[in-house]
């Protein structure tokens, strides 16, 4: 797993040990931000369920401007703060050791992207759509983007965002959301 564009590009990031998250594959991650990379300069970027870090730290590399994660792994949050300090980007990122759920039902702060990769088959990612959309005018985003298992899919209807486009890689689908308005 690495960095594959931007500042950082090449910089090899560590895992989170065990099998309790599911990190990108670069090639996934390289469509990803083939997608969104003019999108995301000078962007505040929330990573929900972050892992190692892998997605935020290369949203900084590509030109993000800050990246909240939110984990409540222990293992997951010394991985990102490993990575964070290999990448050099601790003054850029916020690492919280929260419940994704909670967080999203109790911040203030606003994000111009958040991302949503929680672990598979449990239909954790609906759960916390849905608590993005009802704290939508908090929140603010302008693109929310699940990772899930295709099996994982249901097309569901919100208040105020609307899914925009599907990108399916193999075993892995990107579902790109924006507001209605």
């Amino acid at each position: 797993m690495q960095i594959v564009g931007g500042e950082k590009k090449g910089l090899k990031l560590s895992s989170v040990p065990g099998d309790s998250t599911r990190p990108i594959l670069d090639r996934v991650k390289t469509a990803l931000f083939d997608t969104i990379r003019n999108n995301i300069q000078d962007k505040t970027f929330l990573d929900l369920f972050g892992g190692s870090g892998s997605v935020g730290l290369e949203a900084l590399s590509q030109g993000a401007k800050h990246v909240t994660f939110i984990d409540n792994n222990k293992n997951a949050i010394n991985t990102l703060k490993e990575n964070t300090k290999k990448t050099g980007f601790q003054n850029s990122t916020n690492i919280l050791f929260k419940d994704s759920f909670k967080f999203l039902e109790s911040t203030n702060d606003k994000f111009d992207i958040i991302f949503i990769a929680p672990p598979q088959y449990k239909e954790l990612w609906i759960k916390a759509i849905q608590l993005v959309d009802k704290n939508f005018k908090t929140l603010s985003p302008e693109m929310i983007i699940v990772q899930i298992d295709p099996k994982e899919y249901k097309e569901l209807v919100f208040e105020n965002i609307k899914e925009e486009k599907q990108k399916r890689y193999g075993n892995t689908v990107m579902i790109y959301y924006r507001n209605i308005s």
